[in-house]
C-alpha cells in the first residue's frame, strides 16, 4: 500500500476516538456489474453461486439501465435487454448464495455515451435538457434529462417500479454521477435555477417515490463533494456547486463514494454528514487496500455515530461483465483494465476476509 496515495481530509482528522468499537468485517461487501447480455446470464448465475460466497460478497449492484424488457414503456428498451425470467433466475441464484441484489438505472445524467443516445431520451426526446443541440452528442460528455419536464417523472418512476419488482428488490441505485449538463441556460424550465437546487430536488423526488414502497435509495456520491476543496477533481467531485446539495437531501440515502486514483477518505465525510456510506474501488489495488484500511480504522476508532455509518466497500466494474467473470475464472483477460479490476477485487476481498479472521 502506498501511503502517498492517501490524501488528507480535515474531517478524517476530526474523528473522536473510541478504540476497538467496530473492528469486524463491514456489513456491506459489494460488487457492481453492468447488465449481462441475455446469453451470458448462465455465466453470471454460475459466478453468483460459486464466486460470490467464496469471496464474501453479500451485495450485488446490477446496473441495468434500459437493458430490460420493460412492459410499462417498451419505447425505452435498449439492445440485449433482459427478460423477466432472466431477472428471476438471477434473483434465485443470489438468494441461494445469500446475496442482496440492487438494480440500478443511471438517472439524470449519463443518458448517452459517445454517439449513442440511450433509451429514455431516444424514446422521449422531449425530456432532453438540451433538445436538438449537440448532434451525434458531439462536444459533450453525456446527455441529461430535464428534471423539471412535467412528464419525465411519470416515465422514470414507472421504470423504477417495474425494475425493482422484477428483481424483488428492497433498494434501488439511482446513479446520478458525473452530471455536467444541469440548469442549462437554454432550457426553458431549468434556466436560472441553481444546479444544487435542481440536483437536490431530483434526489428528493426519487427518494420520496421509493419511500412510498419502503425501498432504500442508493446513489453515487461525487456530485456531493466539493471537487476543488477536497482535491477530488471535476470527475470524483463537483465544480458546478452541486456539492451544496448535501445538506438538502434525506439522510437515509446510502452513498456509494467512488475514488479510483487515490484513497480520498470520503467515507468519513459522508458519515459525518449523517449518511450511510460504502467506499468504491475499481482497478488499482493499492488504492482499494488503502480504502479497506480507512474503513477498518473508522469502524474501529471513530465515535459511534460515525463508525456505524461506514458500511463497507463496493467494487465497481466498467465493461462487459462476461469479461470480468471469465477473467476471474481463469480465462485470458480481454484487456489490461479487466485484468487490473479482477486483481483489485481479489486483493481487497482477501484483505477483508483476513480482517474478519483476525477479529475472531
Amino acid at each position: 500500500m502506498s501511503a502517498k496515495r492517501v490524501l488528507p481530509w480535515p474531517a478524517l482528522l476530526a474523528l473522536a476516538c473510541a478504540p476497538g468499537m467496530l473492528g469486524d468485517t463491514p456489513p456491506v461487501r459489494g460488487l457492481h456489474l453492468l447488465t449481462p447480455k441475455p446469453a451470458d446470464v448462465p455465466l453470471l448465475i454460475r459466478f453468483i453461486r460459486e464466486a460470490l460466497p467464496r469471496e464474501g460478497v453479500n451485495t450485488l449492484i446490477l446496473e441495468t439501465d434500459y437493458h430490460y424488457q420493460f412492459k410499462s414503456h417498451p419505447e425505452v428498451i435498449d439492445s440485449d435487454a433482459l427478460s423477466h425470467d432472466d431477472a428471476a433466475a438471477i434473483v434465485a441464484a443470489a438468494g441461494a448464495a445469500g446475496v442482496r441484489v440492487i438494480p440500478q438505472i443511471n438517472l439524470l445524467g449519463h443518458q448517452s455515451w459517445d454517439k449513442t443516445t440511450y433509451g429514455l431520451l431516444r424514446g422521449h426526446p422531449e425530456f432532453d435538457e438540451t433538445p436538438g443541440r449537440y448532434p451525434d452528442n458531439a462536444g459533450i460528455y453525456c446527455r441529461s434529462y430535464c428534471p423539471l419536464h412535467p412528464g419525465v417523472h411519470k416515465v422514470v418512476f414507472d421504470l423504477i417500479d417495474e425494475l425493482v419488482d422484477a428483481f424483488g428488490a428492497d433498494a434501488f441505485h439511482a446513479g446520478m454521477d458525473e452530471v455536467f449538463i444541469l440548469g442549462d441556460e437554454k432550457c426553458p424550465r431549468c434556466k436560472g435555477h441553481l444546479a444544487a437546487e435542481l440536483y437536490a430536488d431530483e434526489v428528493r423526488a426519487i427518494h420520496d417515490h421509493l419511500a412510498q414502497s419502503h425501498r432504500q435509495m442508493w446513489m453515487w456520491g461525487d456530485r456531493l463533494i466539493d471537487g476543488a476543496t477536497s482535491g477530488a477533481g471535476e470527475w470524483e467531485g463537483s465544480y458546478n456547486q452541486t456539492w451544496t446539495a448535501i445538506d438538502r437531501i434525506p439522510r437515509d440515502i446510502v452513498i456509494a463514494d467512488w475514488h479510483y486514483e487515490a484513497a480520498i477518505p470520503g467515507a468519513a465525510y459522508f458519515a459525518m454528514h449523517g449518511f450511510n456510506v460504502v467506499s468504491c474501488s475499481w482497478r488499482q489495488s493499492d488504492v482499494a487496500l488503502a480504502q479497506v484500511e480507512l474503513i477498518r480504522t473508522l469502524r474501529a476508532h471513530a465515535n459511534p455515530e460515525v463508525a456505524t455509518r461506514v458500511q463497507g466497500l463496493l467494487h465497481t466494474t466498467w465493461g462487459n461483465p462476461a469479461d470480468f467473470i471469465n477473467t476471474y475464472f481463469g480465462e485470458p483477460p480481454a484487456n489490461d483494465s479487466v485484468a487490473q479490476s479482477v486483481k483489485c477485487f481479489r486483493a481487497e476481498f482477501a484483505r477483508m476476509r483476513e480482517d474478519a479472521t483476525s477479529a475472531k
